[in-house]
């Protein structure tokens, strides 16, 4: 009869951020319906830690809302089906307490019907194009304002 020796498995390390915290991943919905932009946006936000949730409309993004919460919502204002202002406003209507959680997209800068609507609803609007890093701290306000309001 052999005799075999046990060998326990490695032990896993892991290292902790320098503050010693475990913060879990913020979930971002993402509406946009270009695929070659929202490719772009999920690699750099993935790559930055973020949850990505995809949505190519506002219909497909309030399925999304309706099956679960999200941290920040970026929505993109002209998408086929249902643009950004009424996807918004479903929003609101289902699930209020994420409204202010909304950073909006567009590169139809001057419109005055979007111009009109941010005014309306006080929105964080990212104008495209816009360098990734400015999205970064668009999320860290929109974050700090949802965090103070309860939200």
């Amino acid at each position: 009869m052999s005799r075999r020796s046990f060998v326990p498995p490695p032990e896993k390390t892991h290292e902790l951020p320098d503050d010693g915290s475990l913060e879990p991943a913020l979930r971002v919905l993402l509406l946009e319906d270009d695929s070659d932009f929202t490719a772009l946006l999920r690699e750099y936000l993935e790559s930055n830690g973020f949850k990505i949730t995809g949505a190519r409309n506002g219909t497909e993004g309030l399925k999304q809302i309706m099956a679960g919460d999200f941290d920040i919502i970026l929505c993109d204002m002209i998408m086929p089906g249902l643009p950004g202002d009424m996807f918004y406003k479903a929003v609101e209507r289902v699930r209020p307490q994420l409204c202010k959680r909304f950073i909006f997209m567009t590169g139809h800068k001057g419109d005055p019907k979007i111009d009109a609507f941010i005014r309306q609803v006080r929105g964080f609007m990212l104008w495209k194009p816009f360098e990734l890093h400015h999205m970064l701290d668009a999320i860290r306000v929109i974050q700090k304002k949802a965090n103070a309001a309860g939200a």
